[in-house]
């Protein structure tokens, strides 16, 4: 970030009065341009056992698997960009939402939140960024070909979860070192 976008001056980096931290701000209006994580938000959509998976059409990890998710927009709660999402890149609609993991990846600026879901009818194909979208049984799912660390994660949680018949909210910190398949 160079120049103010409420005035146009160039920005310096400094750390304003209050703060604790260095932020790009305009020594010409004062503005201060926070710069926050993006919050990545997605669904686990299950039909009688299986959960539905898209194949990605886009970069990052083109031709991988993932779960129905991405970018949450301004205005939008997580429940509603999770559900839009869903509708976005798999043509499929949930209800049902439960929070279940919320996965905090400082490295790369993001956090991504899934929810539990149901699929309100197995009604489904390929959105835009999707390449495929298929319905898994749990022996089915193409483990070696998932696109991102926290799905992999999301999934091995709700799979043993679901064994054991019990829920809860899971939250982790995952550092670069944690990461093998990307984020």
């Amino acid at each position: 970030m160079k120049y103010c976008c409420e005035c146009g001056a160039p920005l310096i980096i400094a750390i304003p009065e209050g703060e604790d931290r260095q932020r790009h701000v305009c020594e010409q209006c004062g503005t201060i341009h926070y710069q926050n994580p993006k919050i990545i938000a997605g669904c686990i959509p299950e039909w009688e056992g299986r959960i539905l998976l898209c194949r990605r059409a886009i970069e990052p990890r083109l031709g991988l698997w993932t779960l129905p998710a991405g970018f949450m927009e301004l205005g939008e709660t997580l429940e509603q960009a999770a559900t839009r999402e869903t509708l976005e890149e798999a043509c499929a609609t949930v209800d049902e939402l439960h929070l279940y993991t919320v996965l905090s990846l400082p490295h790369v600026d993001q956090v991504h939140v899934f929810f539990r879901s149901r699929l309100i009818q197995p009604t489904f194909a390929p959105g835009l960024e999707s390449l495929e979208t298929s319905l898994f049984h749990e022996d089915e799912i193409p483990w070696g070909e998932l696109a991102f660390s926290t799905v992999r994660r999301t999934l091995e949680a709700f799979l043993s979860d679901r064994k054991h018949g019990t829920f809860r909210v899971r939250t982790e910190h995952l550092k670069p070192a944690n990461i093998s398949s990307g984020t």
